[in-house]
């Protein structure tokens, strides 16, 4: 098996060894991001799980407008310019399957959902996450355990199949199930969230075993290393709910009983550090985040946007708040949906909301273009000390150390970077923790 998979399937012996460790994922195709999480990887030596999701990347582009192959060169172009070992990167696939052809016909979606994991296979993608569970046009709401896994099963074997013929041998390890809300954060104020029952976790491992024996495909459940569960955990635009491990107890002992299984946590975003670390000794020992870098992204560059009118006059600032806010309203498909209120609600929302709908704008040639004149503006004098104290006093206290340069990428980097470290320690092993 590749040494990349191995990584991953080491992880899941070791923590069923009761090593509590765990791994994180990346989900960002923010390149400040991506290069963050391979600088702190490649510092720690550390494997780096990097994921791309059904929205983002697909066969005609997604909304990044690239394609599999494509987010592949992109990353491992970022990672050979960084030298990063090609050893330690996995990329992975996240909610595989008919979730953006909803819209039509079972049939239809499903033909679509075929090539996507075809295209995630062929591209060299091998951690996949096998969803189903949304319903189609024609499709009762909700759909059966069945039905989800059978369509599960059924990608499964063209995953397997399209893996072989590229690369000579399967070496796919799985995820599956799919109890989250919506990718990005709930749309809706929490008050409250339903952890997934032992029940419904036993019934859908069981439904996916029945389906891949219906399909001859028994023999690839031991890399079927993860189901997805709700471990009651969430954000929504101005609050957090916070990892409660009491209520979870149940749930984190099911899993013991399954020698090659843990659970997969998405909408970790924002949890503390001490959460995190307890997510993975209950066995929730894969952390997806992905909000809570770009949000980390969006705070140094407001930081950075307000040293800079500090310095210059505001004629030669960059005004990137300022463009970044026309954009927002000049385009608003990607906020309108998820942002409520009267104006200054909805005004907040877009510049400082958790789901962080920002993330879908960075890419946008104009603010790109007051990206680049911000830093620019920042790097040819030295920034005053007292003004990173003002704006960023975490990366203040390693400038003053000697351990951080004071340049306006560094800076951004190193404060993305304070999220990544937080997953990262929550992920160590720690036996009999």
């Amino acid at each position: 098996m590749e040494r990349k998979v191995k990584h991953l399937t080491n992880m899941v012996e070791q923590h069923k060894r009761g090593d509590a460790n765990g791994i994180y994922a990346v989900c960002s195709a923010h390149p400040l991001v991506l290069e963050s999480a391979l600088r702190f990887a490649q510092q720690s030596q550390t494997p780096l799980l990097i994921e791309a999701t059904s929205n983002q990347v697909d066969q005609y582009g997604g909304y990044t407008g690239m394609t599999p192959a494509d987010f592949r060169g992109f990353v491992c172009q970022l990672a050979d310019q960084l030298n990063f070992p090609p050893s330690m990167l996995i990329l992975g696939g996240d909610h595989l399957g008919p979730n953006r052809w909803q819209k039509l016909p079972s049939a239809q979606a499903m033909a679509h959902a075929d090539d996507l994991i075809k295209s995630y296979v062929a591209a060299g993608f091998k951690k996949i996450h096998l969803d189903c569970s949304m319903s189609c046009a024609d499709d009762p709401i909700p759909l059966t355990d069945a039905i989800v896994a059978a369509r599960a099963a059924r990608l499964a074997k063209i995953a397997e199949e399209t893996c072989r013929e590229h690369f000579g041998e399967s070496d796919l390890v799985y995820v599956i199930g799919t109890e989250v809300p919506v990718p990005g954060g709930a749309h809706e104020t929490l008050t409250e969230l339903a952890v997934t029952t032992p029940k419904a976790a036993q019934e859908t491992l069981q439904a996916h075993q029945d389906a891949f024996a219906a399909l001859g495909l028994s023999d690839i459940w031991p890399r079927i290393i993860a189901l997805v569960v709700q471990p009651g955990v969430e954000f929504d635009h101005t609050h957090i709910i916070d990892y409660q491990p009491q209520k979870a107890i149940a749930l984190s002992k099911m899993v013991e009983a399954y020698d090659t299984l843990i659970y997969e946590a998405h909408s970790t975003d924002y949890q503390t550090p001490h959460a995190l670390r307890q997510l993975v000794v209950d066995h929730f020992a894969i952390l997806k985040v992905g909000p809570a870098l770009t949000f980390a992204l969006r705070e140094a560059l407001f930081s950075l946007a307000a040293v800079e009118e500090e310095l210059l006059p505001a004629k030669a600032c960059s005004g990137l708040r300022h463009v970044l806010e026309n954009v927002m309203l000049d385009r608003p498909e990607y906020w309108q949906s998820h942002y409520h209120g009267d104006g200054n609600a909805r005004r907040l929302a877009r510049g400082y909301s958790y789901s962080d709908r920002v993330r879908y704008y960075w890419p946008d040639k104009q603010i790109d273009s007051a990206f680049d004149s911000l830093v620019r503006n920042l790097a040819d004098d030295p920034i005053p000390l007292p003004l990173i104290s003002q704006y960023l006093p975490l990366q203040y206290a390693k400038v003053r150390e000697g351990t951080l340069k004071a340049t306006p990428r560094e800076l951004i980097i190193d404060h993305i970077q304070d999220i990544l470290r937080q997953y990262h320690d929550a992920c160590q092993r720690r036996h009999n923790a």
